[in-house]
This record gives structure tokens, sequence and C-alpha cells, in this order.
């Protein structure tokens, strides 16, 4: 296998938390050797003058919804594959709420032999809690594990039913599996197309307090206490839900949490103009949960950040703001869109790396994440200043759906690699 030398580029260290100078050499689909000089003197290595970019372990991003089965009209392994290349994604952590759930082992053989197939990056598949991600009944956890599942969550499916929940994290207990939740009171939250708020109510919106969501993860830990269950809170956006976060910490508890881009850069005044393309799952918050989320982010009390590519068509969008589909694309765009973050100096890079890759790949036991001698060749070359204006309709999704489409933004891949071979290369 031919070994590439990145030369000249700025090494991004989310263990270390620094960025220097070097250049990295790739073999054998691993990071061989480490080089604190940009031009080192290799034979027998193909060349890539980064010219000055930034080198950073590539994105693990959990959360991902691909439309198959059922829905490929909307996105397929290809597609997203293809998207997650162009925005330096390595590993997509794939959502079970498909049109048929994942539910069983032979849906989950399936959609990873159509991965292995067509997409370009890793894909790991995660499954349902319980079947039909109804909340009635949990899955065969022990064989979904066995055909590969990483994590088990019904995703926005909140589990109503508290003995089944318990009965499903007590048996993930017993097997080391990671439990997966969506923390939101049901109650509040059904219906709820924005945030409550005076924005919204004078928009006539239907809200959700941002309460629920306390109220939500408040139930998930005194389960997590009971069980002993290792969880992650999928997208933590309200400065209420912090301090909760916080003490399942302290006290030790197997938890971790993540949020969405989405929830980082944008807030409920986005949807001004009743955009659907802004209707996100949970709706986005107002600017003091933002900036309460990103603090949290800093200092590592939230742990990774998800895309949540959640692909809708324009028919299921192009409806009134109340009964338009949540979600949005963001595989291509995350990387771009977090540097917002980095270029306002809210974040600096090795922080968001630790979000992005590091802490991802820590909570699904990957060797992967790291910018270190030995560690998978899973790469994102990109040049975090360029500045460029997002037209939709180029990206590589299927579906379209962003909320970002005319923004300018700053920052491009240059180059993605996967176990050492490039992905993707920019024009």
């Amino acid at each position: 296998m031919t070994a590439t030398l990145i030369t000249h580029a700025r090494l991004i260290d989310p263990e270390a938390g620094t960025v220097r100078p070097g250049a990295a050499l790739l073999q054998g689909g691993r990071i061989a050797t480490l080089f604190d000089t940009p031009f080192p003197e290799v034979s027998d290595a193909a060349r890539l003058d980064a010219n000055n970019a930034f080198l950073a372990p590539g994105i693990i991003d959990i959360g991902v919804k691909v439309g198959e089965p059922g829905e490929r009209h909307k996105e397929s392994y290809k597609t997203a594959g293809l998207a997650a290349a162009a925005g330096g994604v390595t590993t997509m952590v794939t959502r079970p709420d498909t049109a048929q759930p994942i539910d069983t082992p032979e849906v989950l053989e399936f959609i990873k032999d159509r991965a292995r197939d067509d997409a370009p990056v890793n894909v790991l598949p995660m499954a349902a809690l319980t079947k039909g991600r109804a909340g009635r009944e949990m899955t065969e956890i022990g064989f979904l594990l066995d055909a590969g599942a990483v994590a088990f969550t019904d995703c926005d499916h909140v589990c109503t039913d508290t003995k089944v929940l318990i009965r499903a994290m007590t048996y993930a207990r017993s097997l080391g599996a990671l439990v997966m939740c969506h923390p939101q009171e049901p109650g509040l939250s059904h219906g709820a197309a924005a945030t409550s708020g005076k924005f919204a109510t004078l928009r006539g919106l239907p809200t959700v307090p941002p309460m629920a969501e306390r109220m939500g993860l408040d139930r998930d830990f005194a389960l997590v206490e009971m069980t002993g269950v290792r969880y992650h809170a999928d997208q933590l956006t309200t400065a209420r839900a912090l301090p909760a976060l916080e003490r399942a910490k302290h006290n030790g508890l197997d938890v971790t949490a993540g949020t969405s881009m989405h929830h980082l850069t944008l807030n409920d005044m986005d949807v001004a103009d009743y955009r659907t393309f802004f209707k996100v799952k949970p709706p986005l918050r107002s600017e003091d949960d933002r900036q309460a989320t990103v603090a949290a982010l800093r200092n590592g009390l939230i742990d990774i950040i998800g895309s949540f590519h959640t692909p809708q068509d324009e028919e299921s969008k192009r409806l009134p703001f109340e009964e338009a589909a949540s979600g949005a694309v963001g595989l291509e765009t995350m990387l771009p869109v977090l540097l917002r973050l980095y270029h306002s100096g809210e974040l600096d890079l090795p922080t968001l790396f630790r979000a992005l890759s590091l802490n991802p790949a820590k909570r699904l036991g990957l060797d992967a994440g790291r910018m270190s001698q030995g560690a998978p060749a899973d790469l994102v070359l990109f040049d975090a200043d360029k500045p460029f204006v997002l037209d939709r309709f180029k990206l590589h999704s299927k579906s379209k759906n962003t909320p970002f489409d005319s923004a300018r933004l700053q920052g491009k891949v240059i180059a993605t690699f996967v176990a050492g071979t490039p992905v993707y290369r920019s024009a």
C-alpha cells in the first residue's frame, strides 16, 4: 500500500489540546509517524502539501439519519456517504428511526451490507431500544449487539412506560450496551413547533417550555441511577438542563451528553419569517440557552457535537410551519458552520475536535478520534479561513433542507481520508 506524506500542516491534537506545525505519514491505514517539522525527508511516499491548512482527526457524527430502508428518495447510503466525505466526516453513526425501524438483526444486517457497498466512509449503526420504537417491548438487544449495533435508541420517541424502559436499561447494563435517549417530557413537547417565549407567542406557534428538557433528563438520570446503564443524552439544548447533568457526572453516573450544530449556532429568532428549514427537534432555543450550551461544551460538561442530519424532501418542508417536518441536513455543512464558533472566539479548534472526534470515539469504544502515532488514518484536512456562500443545490445529499442556504461561511474541507485513503478531494 502506498504511503502518503501530508506536509506543511497544522496538526490539531484534541487529546493534548494543541495545534502545532508539522507533517503526518499515513501508511497501512494508520498514522505511521507525526513530524514536528513541516517538510520531513521521507522517501517512497506520495506527497500532499497542505499549504498550512489544518489536519485533524476525522469527525465521528453520532445521530445521522439515512433514508434506507423505506425512504431512499430522501437519502441513500451512497449520497449520505458522499456528503459525509465532503464534510470531513469519516464515521457516520446512524439512527434507527427509518420508515422500517432498525429493530431486528435482519434489518441491521441489510443496512450494514448496503453501507459497506455504497458509502465511502465508516458506518456504525445504532438499533432501536424498543420494538418499532413504540415503547412497549424491548428489542433483542443481545442479538442486535452481536449483529453490530453500537448503541440503542428510540430517537425522539420518548418511552413513556417507565417499567419498559427500566427493563431495557437493566438488560443493556448486563451486556455493557450504550443507551441513548432524547431528554424531553413527552406531554409538554407534544405538537410543539417552537420554544415558549414572547417571540413564539407573537407568531402564534405551539410551544414547549425549556423545563420539559430538564424534566425528561431528571427522569432518565433517576433510571440510570437505578440500573447502572451506560447512558448518553442525545441533545441538551437548554441552560435549565445543565445543572442536572453536572450533578449526575459529579455523582459518578456513567453519563455523557451531546448537542447539535444547530443549537450551537442558531436561536429561536431565526424562525422569524416562519422559515421551515429552521424547524428542528428540539426547537431552536433562546440566545441565552445557546450561549449556555456553548459554555458547557467549552468546559467539557457537554461531551459531543452531532449534525443530527435529518433529510426531508421539499414536499414535507414546503408546508405551514406547524405542519412542516422537523430536521435539517448537516453532514456536509457541520464543520464550516461550527467554525463560526472558532472565528468568533467562542471555541478553539482542539476543543471543537474533542467534541467532534475524540469524545465520540471514547464513548463508542473506538480506536479513533486521535492525532497520534498508530491511530487510524481517518483524517480531515481543511482551510479554516476559506470564505464561500453556501448553495444548497450543490450539496451531495439528496435532500437539500439546510437552514444555511445562501449563508456566508468560512472554512472548506480540502481532503478527507479514511484508513489513509482519500475519499474526498476538493476541486
